[in-house]
């Protein structure tokens, strides 16, 4: 089957976090450095850019951003990948991304995981009472950020 639609939803800090995806499968591609290039802005999903909504203002990074709707895109990287989060989140694939949009850059670690993750997956975990790390899970790849409700 294609590329199915996803959602992931967790209440932290007394507001939802909503992550909104359409997730590929492998099914015996090489993904990164193949389907997915390295050093290229991706959508992080497959169709439409990947949003995360978030219902009360939070920290991401080293910056504060507003309570909202964002596209969440990355630069994978073979040691590092970038995290953006980009206002213009009702796009199609990265057509219409801008740099210009960006409201904030994270660089993060990708960790090799032993066992196949064979549909991209996107994972809230909490972490503390206002604090979640964001996990992406896909091939034999994880990655994630934290952000911290204000």
């Amino acid at each position: 089957k294609k590329s199915i639609p996803s959602e992931e939803k967790k209440w932290v800090g007394n507001t939802d976090i909503k992550i909104n995806y359409h997730a590929p499968a492998v099914r015996g591609r090489v993904i990164w450095g193949g389907l997915v290039p390295y050093d290229e802005v991706w959508v992080t999903g497959a169709h439409s850019a990947t949003t995360l909504e978030i219902g009360k203002g939070f920290h991401f990074g080293d910056k504060i951003l507003p309570a909202g709707k964002y596209a969440i895109f990355t630069i994978p990287g073979k040691d590092e990948w970038t995290v953006i989060l980009n206002k213009n989140w009702n796009q199609h694939l990265a057509d219409d991304y801008s740099e210009k949009d960006d409201l904030a850059r994270i660089k993060v670690k990708p960790r090799i995981n032993e066992n196949v993750t064979e549909r991209l997956k996107y994972e809230i975990d909490q972490t503390g009472e206002r604090t979640a790390d964001i996990i992406i899970s896909w091939e034999k790849i994880r990655v994630s950020f934290g952000i911290e409700i204000r």
